[in-house]
C-alpha cells in the first residue's frame, strides 16, 4: 500500500474520521470496508463524495477512512470534512470553492464548531 500523500481529522457532532488520501482510482474504503457497504443510503454517500466532486479529483485519489463515535449522518459529514481539508492540504487554491460550498465547518472565535469560550460578567 503506498504511503499516504496527506493525514487529517474531520469531526461533526461526536464522531471522529480519521482521513488518508493516496494516489489512486478514486476507492473510498471506510473502516477497511467499501463505502458501499459502511454508508447503505445513497444520500450519505453523496455527502461523502462531495469535496472530491466540486473539486473534480474523484479519480486521482484513493480516500482510507476510520471513523468511530456519533451517528451515521454524524459520521458522513465529519468523513466528509475529513476529505475537504485533504484536499486543501494538498492543494490550497481548492479552498475558496470548498468553503463557499460550505465545506470548512469551524467558526473563528470558537472552541469548536458552535462551542464558544465561558462568558465572565465581572
Amino acid at each position: 500500500m503506498p504511503k499516504p500523500l496527506t493525514q487529517t481529522t474531520g469531526r461533526r457532532k461526536q464522531a471522529v474520521a480519521r482521513v488518508r488520501l493516496r494516489p489512486g482510482a478514486g476507492k473510498i474504503v471506510v473502516n477497511r470496508r467499501p463505502v458501499e457497504n459502511y454508508f447503505p443510503s445513497v444520500t450519505h454517500r453523496m455527502i461523502v463524495g462531495e469535496p472530491l466532486r466540486l473539486t473534480a479529483t474523484a479519480e486521482a485519489y484513493d480516500v482510507d477512512a476510520t471513523i468511530h463515535g456519533g451517528g451515521v449522518a454524524g459520521q458522513a459529514g465529519a468523513l466528509r470534512l475529513g476529505i475537504a481539508r485533504a484536499l486543501v492540504q494538498l492543494d490550497p487554491d481548492q479552498r475558496v470553492p470548498l468553503k463557499r460550498a460550505g465545506l470548512e465547518s469551524k467558526k473563528y472565535g470558537l472552541k469548536k464548531a458552535r462551542k464558544a469560550p465561558q462568558y465572565s460578567k465581572r
